[in-house]
């Protein structure tokens, strides 16, 4: 059985410190009593530190929204893995609005150095993959994310690969309020991701890995998702801004188990 995971990416929102605790200590508690998933909040990192603090005694796990692969060097404005080592868990790479952001956009290369760099520092990486709607509509779906799997994966050890955390986010899905559909995302879970990881590791390994979908997940349609045999959680965007996160954990943990 995998342990599913749900997520709750801030991005650059609750930026303000006392904002941010506030929001984690309202929702604290009762996100800590949900049991049967992993539960895992995404600060922006200027919050990371103070929200760490009000985790404390939980089981409630952080991650970082990205990060470079270098320890250290002339990197003006990069927060680099030693800086959150301390701090984090996971941390989320890939991220389709990190992978469009103009000359500085990552690449496949520099995801895998990435997953490199976080398992070097103990963090485990949520990698994210997912098509744009034109190359969803054309029927490239499986090629271009297989390839993104691929790549982000390439010269891990078995080990790594098994505490991977992928999520696969259509980018179509994301921020829109179109969500896909639950048996689309189950098919291309299972077929493209878990394929693209069979090829390296095994279907043993590719049966093991958490994959979570992202794309306008919500209260309302979390229990659907994760009804679906392939997937194992989500990466939830604005829903995860709400005090109602909780009930979108507590109804996603319902429906894995159910």
């Amino acid at each position: 059985m995998r342990q599913p995971i749900i997520a709750g990416n801030w991005k650059m929102h609750m930026g303000r410190v006392e904002q941010a605790v506030s929001f984690a200590r309202q929702i604290r508690q009762a996100l800590n009593e949900v049991e049967g998933v992993d539960r895992v909040l995404c600060p922006p990192f200027t919050v990371l530190t103070a929200v760490a603090e009000a985790m404390q005694h939980t089981q409630i796990a952080l991650a970082a929204q990205t990060m470079h692969w270098e320890e250290m060097g002339a990197h003006t404005g990069e927060i680099s893995p030693v800086m959150l080592s301390e701090l984090c868990d996971y941390v989320i790479l890939g991220h389709s609005e990190r992978r469009a952001t103009g000359s500085t956009a990552e690449t496949d290369q520099s995801i895998n150095l990435k997953v490199h760099a976080a398992f070097a520092h103990g963090l485990t990486p949520i990698i994210c993959v997912g098509e744009n709607l034109e190359q969803n509509e054309a029927g490239e779906t499986h090629a271009f994310v297989g390839g993104q799997v691929r790549a982000a994966f390439d010269g891990l050890t078995t080990e790594q690969a098994l505490r991977c955390v992928v999520a696969y986010e259509p980018i179509w899905a994301i921020g829109t309020g179109k969500a896909a559909t639950p048996t689309d995302a189950n098919r291309t879970i299972g077929l493209t991701v878990r394929g693209a990881i069979a090829e390296s590791f095994g279907e043993e390994v590719a049966q093991t890995v958490r994959v979570q979908y992202g794309g306008s997940v919500n209260v309302d349609n979390i229990a659907s998702f994760m009804a679906m045999p392939e997937v194992d959680g989500a990466l939830v965007g604005g829903a995860s801004l709400k005090p109602d996160f909780v009930e979108l954990v507590r109804r996603g943990a319902g429906a894995s188990i159910g």
